[in-house]
């Protein structure tokens, strides 16, 4: 072998060294430089397959991703992720947003979990729960909204230990969520939103709240968002009439006389009272601890989750002599209020003969 073809077989034994050492770096660089095949920002969720049981791997979002229409081919969106050492422990679940050209190190990198327990490019969802009855009501309208499983929030809020942390029996339960639109991770846990909600519960209930709670002879949050939810159920539509309301039944509060609320017994019955005009002496006799015609004072829980303006109606409830309600026979959705029992019967008279002629 000649002096030249020697030196031609050390280079080219010198290339392919080259080539093995640092093809897969170059390899990883080109991938990594990629960029994502969507023309518009895709919304991408990463979660667990509960059926499946399926861990977040590289493989199973790459294929997510495919699916989307974010990469077009797999192989090299898994090499970078798989070169970044993403796997179970770090691919944060939760909602993501990817931007058109997404370059495939990038996605990556948002999809990492970070010492806050959130990926570095999770994005946050709005909740909102306003117009809910019960609990119940209320999971069904998180599991709506974030991946959060109905059965295993109420399963959590029931759970003994829970309520002797939040200082609530399960009736009380519902006071604890404010109705208003919050930001949050949409990947939340039972405990995780339970605790946020704790903490806007506490951020709401100020001292200044709290005297004035005391000042309407009220003992707890609690029983304020349960008589709040009274008021609220009596009335929905006129606003004006809440602190009225709620100053008539705190006067029979007072007075020691039963608040005979209609929609306490109506809450008795679930369901099966929704769309009936008339309620009857025979929907009143239903034994329930919530129905306010057999009890006295306050049901042991609110009856609906009303709005914090209604609370505050409460808070600042109207000073005056009414103990008696009655709707006015018409369409304004108002009532008449007194404190004498003769002019509630002439009230509830008149109003009954506008039913019986015909209106609805």
């Amino acid at each position: 072998m000649s002096k030249k073809q020697k030196l031609i077989l050390i280079a080219g034994v010198f290339l392919l060294g080259i080539t093995v050492l640092f093809f897969p770096k170059l390899k990883y660089i080109y991938a990594a430089f990629q960029k994502s095949s969507n023309t518009d920002a895709v919304v991408v969720y990463l979660k667990l397959d509960s059926q499946k049981g399926n861990l977040l791997d590289v493989h199973s979002v790459a294929l997510l991703l495919q699916e989307k229409g974010v990469i077009s081919e797999t192989a090299l969106f898994e090499l970078v992720g798989n070169q970044k050492e993403m796997n179970p422990r770090n691919i944060a679940m939760g909602k993501y947003i990817i931007e058109p050209g997404t370059a495939f190190r990038h996605i990556w990198n948002g999809f990492k979990l970070n010492s806050n327990l959130n990926g570095n490019a999770e994005q946050t969802v709005k909740v909102n729960f306003e117009n809910c009855r019960t609990i119940n009501d209320l999971a069904c309208k998180i599991q709506d909204q974030l991946d959060l499983d109905s059965s295993k929030l109420i399963s959590y809020l029931q759970d003994g230990t829970t309520l002797a942390r939040l200082g609530f029996t399960y009736e009380q339960l519902p006071a604890l969520f404010i109705p208003n639109t919050y930001e949050m991770y949409w990947d939340q846990t039972p405990a995780s939103f339970v605790e946020r909600m704790a903490k806007e519960f506490k951020n709401y209930w100020t001292p200044t709240r709290m005297a004035l709670l005391k000042e309407q002879g009220l003992k707890t949050p609690s029983e304020a968002v349960t008589l709040a939810s009274i008021v609220y159920s009596e009335q929905s539509k006129i606003a004006e009439e809440w602190p009225v309301i709620a100053g008539l039944y705190l006067n029979r509060v007072r007075q020691g006389i039963k608040l005979q609320s209609d929609p306490t017994f109506k809450f008795c019955w679930g369901d099966q009272l929704n769309g009936v005009q008339r309620l009857l002496a025979v929907h009143r006799d239903i034994d329930c601890a919530y129905n306010t015609y057999q009890i006295q004072g306050l049901p042991p829980g609110p009856i609906y989750l009303p709005p914090t303006a209604v609370v505050e109606a409460v808070l600042n409830a109207s000073k005056h002599d009414y103990i008696f309600m009655c709707a006015k026979p018409d369409h304004s959705s108002t009532h008449n209020f007194t404190a004498s029992g003769a002019q509630h019967i002439k009230n509830a008279t008149a109003f009954q003969k506008w039913l019986d002629a015909g209106q609805p």
